[in-house]
């Protein structure tokens, strides 16, 4: 198994591409710390890696408030003794075009997608510093990379998180903590399950391998990145995107 005993925190892990990532960790040996904002769900999720033979606690967590943060990484510490591994997955979208977004709307996605990291990332990096071992990933986005319209706040926030990663990487390499981002582009969720085939059909046109990516095709990514087998990887954007960006 490619995680063996390692610990990892997962934000936003209780559904949609957090609890596909939680799910592929524990299947590869891992105890999960789940972190999200809703309690049923999150019981839900821990059930099913309980399932699969691993511990899981959960935390009912608001990113943005770096005492809530450093209070459940503390308990994650005080349950199995170590962190190795954080994957910064909590996200929202408030979607609108520039000139009618409202500044609360603009507020509330930068605290969660970029400042939630942030206090994540702070978080642990004491604790992977000592241990002189840790991977931290990061989940952007593709319009982190190429923009879109409709969208500023959370292009900003990706970006932003891009920017955050390369920097974090420079920081840390030198206490063998890695960084990486993985940048997805259109995939199957929830949300895009509910999009009409009209519109499918025009968000697919721009990609080459004319198919919406799974959450499974995330999840093996940050896998691989969470493992020794990206061992001589850090600071790099990988695209999960079917050559959308390219």
């Amino acid at each position: 198994m490619l995680l063996k005993d390692k610990i990892a925190i997962v934000t936003g892990g209780a559904r949609g591409i957090g609890r596909e990532i939680a799910l592929k960790f524990a299947k590869e040996g891992a105890n999960i710390a789940l972190a999200d904002v809703n309690a049923e769900v999150l019981a839900a999720t821990q059930k099913e890696i309980e399932a699969l033979g691993r511990s899981a606690i959960t935390g009912v967590v608001d990113v943005t408030k770096s005492d809530q943060v450093e209070s459940f990484v503390q308990k994650t510490l005080d349950k199995f003794g170590k962190i190795d591994i954080l994957v910064n997955n909590a996200g929202i979208t408030k979607d609108g075009l520039l000139v009618r977004m409202s500044e609360s709307d603009w507020d509330a996605v930068i605290a969660v997608n970029l400042k939630g990291a942030f206090n994540c990332t702070k978080a642990v990096s004491k604790i992977m510093m000592k241990q002189r071992d840790g991977r931290i990933v990061n989940m952007a986005s593709i319009i982190g990379i190429m923009g879109n319209a409709g969208q500023a706040n959370y292009a900003a926030s990706k970006g932003g998180l891009i920017a955050l990663t390369k920097t974090v990487a420079k920081e840390l390499a030198s206490r063998n903590v890695r960084a990486n981002a993985i940048a997805p582009g259109f995939i199957q969720t929830e949300m895009t399950a509910k999009l009409p085939d009209n519109v499918k059909s025009e968000m697919l046109k721009f990609v080459p391998l004319a198919k919406f990516g799974t959450v499974q095709d995330v999840a093996n990514l940050a896998l691989f990145l969470a493992s020794d087998n990206s061992s001589y990887i850090t600071g790099q954007v990988v695209q999960v995107d079917g050559g959308m960006v390219m």
